[in-house]
């Protein structure tokens, strides 16, 4: 399942150079991850690094978006 940030983000962007995907991008308010390309880092490290690293936990399983 792809991981999306929540409204606890505080846009410090700590997230997106650890996507070993390029899927975290800079929004308008927060940043986003791009369900198409979020791997929940499956094959890279043993837990989604947008989560280890960010310090409100804004990322989360995204239950609309199941990995295929």
């Amino acid at each position: 399942m792809a991981y999306k940030i929540t409204d606890e983000c505080v846009a410090c962007g700590a997230c997106e150079s650890e996507c070993p995907n390029n899927a975290i991008s800079e929004g308008d308010e927060k940043y986003v991850i791009d369900p198409a390309k979020c791997t929940e880092c499956v094959g890279f490290f043993d837990e989604p690094q947008c989560y280890a690293v960010c310090p409100t936990e804004a990322p989360v399983a995204d239950p609309d978006h199941p990995r295929k």
